[in-house]
């Protein structure tokens, strides 16, 4: 079963691809999306990889947690299911 995960403190100009590119070395990435402003068009600075078992997740959190990707140091962990807003 596939486990999503958050990348946080991702560099401003990191796309989808390169976020898939550098996920790949852990394992099959499912997806791999950067959250872009709907306002601006500009990158949040965060985006969520799914990784296609338990076990590349756990591998990836392993590889890239507090280590740097395109220039900036990254933190990865297991994504939380999303808030209901009232």
């Amino acid at each position: 079963m596939a486990k999503k995960l958050y990348v946080g403190g991702v560099n401003y100009d990191t796309t989808d691809d390169g976020l898939r590119s550098a996920f790949e070395q852990a394992g099959t990435v499912e997806s791999a999306t950067i959250i872009m402003d709907k306002m601006t068009g500009r990158s949040k600075g965060f985006g969520f990889v799914e990784m296609s078992s338990d076990e590349e997740a756990d591998k990836a959190i392993e590889m890239f947690n507090d280590q740097e990707i395109d220039g900036r140091t990254v933190k990865v962990n297991e994504a939380r299911p999303k808030k209901e807003w009232n």
